[in-house]
Protein backbone atom coordinates (compact mmCIF):
# COMPACT_ATOMS: atom_id res chain seq x y z
CA UNK A 1 0.00 0.00 0.00
CA UNK A 2 1.25 3.53 -1.19
CA UNK A 3 0.20 5.99 1.67
CA UNK A 4 2.06 8.62 0.40
CA UNK A 5 -0.45 8.17 -2.98
CA UNK A 6 -2.79 9.31 -1.03
CA UNK A 7 -1.68 12.51 0.60
CA UNK A 8 -1.51 13.95 -3.04
CA UNK A 9 -2.29 17.93 -3.00
CA UNK A 10 -5.74 17.12 -4.80
CA UNK A 11 -6.74 14.43 -2.72
CA UNK A 12 -5.83 16.52 0.80
CA UNK A 13 -7.79 19.82 -1.35
CA UNK A 14 -11.43 17.57 -1.77
CA UNK A 15 -10.87 16.65 2.07
CA UNK A 16 -10.68 19.86 3.51
CA UNK A 17 -13.35 21.05 1.53
CA UNK A 18 -15.32 18.16 2.79
CA UNK A 19 -14.31 19.55 6.27
CA UNK A 20 -15.43 23.06 5.86
CA UNK A 21 -18.92 21.92 4.77
CA UNK A 22 -18.78 19.95 7.65
CA UNK A 23 -17.63 22.64 9.91
CA UNK A 24 -20.51 24.76 7.88
CA UNK A 25 -23.42 22.43 8.84
CA UNK A 26 -22.14 21.84 12.35
CA UNK A 27 -21.56 25.24 13.23
CA UNK A 28 -25.74 26.76 11.57
CA UNK A 29 -26.93 23.60 12.97
CA UNK A 30 -25.62 24.61 16.58
CA UNK A 31 -26.33 27.85 16.70
CA UNK A 32 -30.15 27.02 15.20
CA UNK A 33 -30.85 24.02 17.23
CA UNK A 34 -29.30 26.16 20.43
CA UNK A 35 -32.03 29.03 20.21
CA UNK A 36 -35.09 27.02 18.85
CA UNK A 37 -33.59 23.95 22.02
CA UNK A 38 -33.52 27.43 24.69
CA UNK A 39 -37.33 28.70 23.49
CA UNK A 40 -38.76 24.87 24.03
CA UNK A 41 -36.57 24.11 27.39
CA UNK A 42 -37.97 27.32 28.74
CA UNK A 43 -41.56 27.41 27.74
CA UNK A 44 -41.70 24.11 28.86
CA UNK A 45 -40.12 24.42 32.32
CA UNK A 46 -42.59 27.60 32.36
CA UNK A 47 -45.20 25.42 32.02
CA UNK A 48 -47.10 27.82 29.64
CA UNK A 49 -50.46 26.82 29.01
CA UNK A 50 -50.70 24.55 25.85
CA UNK A 51 -48.02 25.63 24.07
CA UNK A 52 -45.73 23.82 26.57
CA UNK A 53 -47.71 20.45 26.28
CA UNK A 54 -47.73 20.75 22.16
CA UNK A 55 -43.43 21.32 22.69
CA UNK A 56 -43.76 18.05 25.32
CA UNK A 57 -45.44 16.22 22.35
CA UNK A 58 -42.89 17.27 19.45
CA UNK A 59 -39.81 16.73 21.92
CA UNK A 60 -41.28 13.25 22.79
CA UNK A 61 -41.61 12.24 18.87
CA UNK A 62 -38.61 13.46 17.74
CA UNK A 63 -36.50 11.96 20.41
CA UNK A 64 -37.62 8.54 19.37
CA UNK A 65 -37.14 8.92 16.01
CA UNK A 66 -33.62 8.26 14.24
CA UNK A 67 -31.72 11.09 12.76
CA UNK A 68 -31.48 9.57 9.58
CA UNK A 69 -35.13 9.12 8.79
CA UNK A 70 -35.54 12.70 9.47
CA UNK A 71 -32.81 13.68 7.06
CA UNK A 72 -34.67 11.48 4.90
CA UNK A 73 -37.83 13.85 5.61
CA UNK A 74 -36.56 16.80 5.09
CA UNK A 75 -35.04 15.79 1.64
CA UNK A 76 -37.16 13.35 0.06
CA UNK A 77 -40.42 14.15 1.82
CA UNK A 78 -41.21 17.78 2.28
CA UNK A 79 -40.33 18.35 -1.39
CA UNK A 80 -43.46 16.05 -2.48
CA UNK A 81 -45.75 18.39 -0.47
CA UNK A 82 -43.92 21.04 -2.62
CA UNK A 83 -41.12 22.23 -0.17
CA UNK A 84 -37.69 21.98 -1.11
CA UNK A 85 -34.41 22.77 0.03
CA UNK A 86 -30.67 22.63 -1.23
CA UNK A 87 -28.87 19.25 0.27
CA UNK A 88 -26.74 21.57 2.48
CA UNK A 89 -30.13 23.13 4.02
CA UNK A 90 -31.85 20.47 3.94
CA UNK A 91 -28.96 18.68 6.73
CA UNK A 92 -29.07 21.61 8.42
CA UNK A 93 -32.61 21.63 8.85
CA UNK A 94 -32.84 17.74 9.77
CA UNK A 95 -30.02 17.88 12.32
CA UNK A 96 -31.75 21.35 13.66
CA UNK A 97 -35.00 19.59 14.37
CA UNK A 98 -33.33 16.73 15.88
CA UNK A 99 -30.88 18.87 17.93
CA UNK A 100 -33.75 21.28 19.33
CA UNK A 101 -35.59 18.22 20.67
CA UNK A 102 -32.24 16.86 22.64
CA UNK A 103 -31.25 19.91 23.83
CA UNK A 104 -34.70 21.75 24.67
CA UNK A 105 -34.65 18.27 27.59
CA UNK A 106 -31.14 19.57 28.84
CA UNK A 107 -31.85 23.41 29.05
CA UNK A 108 -34.96 22.38 30.94
CA UNK A 109 -33.23 19.93 32.87
CA UNK A 110 -30.58 22.52 33.80
CA UNK A 111 -33.44 24.75 34.76
CA UNK A 112 -35.09 22.32 37.07
CA UNK A 113 -31.81 22.06 38.63
CA UNK A 114 -32.36 25.19 40.54
CA UNK A 115 -33.42 25.33 43.55
CA UNK A 116 -37.11 26.79 43.32
CA UNK A 117 -36.36 29.47 45.81
CA UNK A 118 -34.61 31.08 43.64
CA UNK A 119 -37.62 31.46 41.08
CA UNK A 120 -39.65 32.55 44.42
CA UNK A 121 -37.13 34.59 45.69
CA UNK A 122 -36.33 36.40 42.53
CA UNK A 123 -41.01 37.08 42.07
CA UNK A 124 -41.47 38.74 45.64
CA UNK A 125 -38.85 41.52 44.42
CA UNK A 126 -41.41 42.30 41.76
CA UNK A 127 -40.14 40.02 38.73
CA UNK A 128 -42.21 38.87 36.40
CA UNK A 129 -41.63 34.68 36.24
CA UNK A 130 -39.51 35.08 32.67
CA UNK A 131 -37.73 38.18 34.02
CA UNK A 132 -36.75 35.88 37.13
CA UNK A 133 -36.16 33.31 34.39
CA UNK A 134 -33.74 35.41 32.24
CA UNK A 135 -32.27 37.78 34.88
CA UNK A 136 -32.00 34.43 38.22
CA UNK A 137 -32.76 30.97 37.31
CA UNK A 138 -31.29 30.76 33.59
CA UNK A 139 -27.81 31.78 34.46
CA UNK A 140 -27.17 29.87 37.49
CA UNK A 141 -28.77 26.12 35.60
CA UNK A 142 -26.21 27.20 32.39
CA UNK A 143 -23.50 26.59 34.56
CA UNK A 144 -24.84 22.51 35.14
CA UNK A 145 -25.52 22.96 30.99
CA UNK A 146 -22.92 23.39 29.87
CA UNK A 147 -21.15 20.05 29.89
CA UNK A 148 -23.93 17.89 28.56
CA UNK A 149 -24.84 21.02 26.03
CA UNK A 150 -21.12 20.66 24.65
CA UNK A 151 -21.57 16.59 24.82
CA UNK A 152 -24.50 17.16 22.56
CA UNK A 153 -22.72 19.89 20.52
CA UNK A 154 -20.02 17.20 19.87
CA UNK A 155 -22.43 14.39 18.94
CA UNK A 156 -24.22 17.15 16.53
CA UNK A 157 -20.51 17.15 14.82
CA UNK A 158 -20.46 13.03 14.54
CA UNK A 159 -24.12 13.04 13.05
CA UNK A 160 -23.08 15.57 10.32
CA UNK A 161 -21.80 11.73 8.47
CA UNK A 162 -24.78 10.68 7.98
CA UNK A 163 -25.92 13.67 5.70
CA UNK A 164 -23.79 11.31 3.41
CA UNK A 165 -26.18 9.43 2.71
CA UNK A 166 -28.03 12.59 0.71
CA UNK A 167 -25.02 13.33 -0.99
CA UNK A 168 -23.64 16.42 0.77
CA UNK A 169 -20.01 17.19 0.25
CA UNK A 170 -18.88 16.89 3.34
CA UNK A 171 -15.69 14.94 5.30
CA UNK A 172 -17.08 11.92 5.13
CA UNK A 173 -18.81 11.98 1.42
CA UNK A 174 -15.33 13.36 0.04
CA UNK A 175 -13.49 10.67 1.97
CA UNK A 176 -15.81 8.16 0.21
CA UNK A 177 -15.26 9.25 -3.18
CA UNK A 178 -11.58 9.64 -2.91
CA UNK A 179 -10.99 5.83 -1.47
CA UNK A 180 -13.54 4.74 -4.13
CA UNK A 181 -11.50 5.76 -7.13
CA UNK A 182 -8.44 4.67 -5.27
CA UNK A 183 -9.20 1.15 -3.30
CA UNK A 184 -5.27 1.82 -2.17
CA UNK A 185 -6.37 4.80 0.08
CA UNK A 186 -9.28 3.55 2.09
CA UNK A 187 -6.65 3.39 5.27
CA UNK A 188 -5.03 6.72 5.17
CA UNK A 189 -8.21 8.48 3.97
CA UNK A 190 -9.79 6.31 7.45
CA UNK A 191 -7.03 7.89 9.42
CA UNK A 192 -7.30 11.50 7.89
CA UNK A 193 -11.02 11.60 8.28
CA UNK A 194 -11.16 10.13 12.04
CA UNK A 195 -8.37 12.91 12.82
CA UNK A 196 -10.46 15.76 11.43
CA UNK A 197 -13.74 14.37 13.49
CA UNK A 198 -11.26 13.51 16.83
CA UNK A 199 -9.92 17.16 16.44
CA UNK A 200 -12.59 19.36 16.74
CA UNK A 201 -14.76 16.67 19.18
CA UNK A 202 -11.59 16.50 21.27
CA UNK A 203 -11.30 20.25 21.36
CA UNK A 204 -14.65 20.79 22.53
CA UNK A 205 -14.77 17.97 24.60
CA UNK A 206 -11.72 19.32 26.41
CA UNK A 207 -13.28 23.28 26.35
CA UNK A 208 -16.25 21.53 28.64
CA UNK A 209 -13.85 19.82 31.15
CA UNK A 210 -12.30 23.21 31.43
CA UNK A 211 -15.16 25.25 32.16
CA UNK A 212 -16.24 22.77 34.29
CA UNK A 213 -13.50 23.02 36.58
CA UNK A 214 -13.37 26.60 36.53
CA UNK A 215 -16.76 27.68 36.95
CA UNK A 216 -18.58 24.58 38.29
CA UNK A 217 -17.22 24.80 41.68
Amino acid sequence: MDFLQAFTWTNLRFILDGFVVTLEVAVVSIILSFIIGSLMGIIRYLKIPVVSVVFGIIVDIIRNLPLLLIIFFTYFALPQIGIQFSIFWSAVIALTIFESAMLSEIIRGGLLAVPKGQLEAGMSTGLTRIQTVFYIVLPQGLKLMVPPLVSQFVSLIRDTSLAVIISLPELTHNTKIIYAQHPNTVLPMFFMMAACYFVVCYSLSKFSKRFEVTYGK
